[in-house]
């Protein structure tokens, strides 16, 4: 089992910033992946950024230049560094963690982003 905490979401003004972390612990093995989803009301969930064990990471094409994923493997820490905020970021962000399979294994509770005009 992984357990998956998050923290850093809240309220922000358009065009501001929030950091999201994701602390996981249990049993977590390499290679493994990292990432976040998001959920916004009334819409589906959808993957925002994802990140390897190894570093590799990918973006979601509405949040490149604006969203950054990134790790600390020591830490078994994921984060997701979000500027240039805009309304339609709005969403509850969930933490996953991959062993490997098409989908995540193991997701954290979600955190609230809101993002006022």
């Amino acid at each position: 089992q992984v357990q998956l905490v998050e923290s850093g979401g809240g309220l922000v003004q358009a065009g501001g910033s929030l950091r999201l972390s994701c602390d996981a612990s249990g049993k977590i093995f390499s290679p493994n992946a990292m990432g976040w989803y998001r959920q916004a009301p009334g819409k589906q969930r959808e993957l925002v950024a994802i990140i390897t064990s190894g570093g590799i990471a990918t973006h979601v094409d509405s949040v490149k230049g604006r969203f950054t994923i990134s790790r600390d493997n020591a830490k078994n820490t994921v984060y997701l560094q979000m500027n240039s905020l805009k309304p339609e970021d709005t969403a509850v962000y969930y933490c996953t963690f991959w062993r490997g399979s098409s989908r995540p294994d193991y997701w954290g509770k979600g955190t609230l982003v809101t993002v006022s005009s």
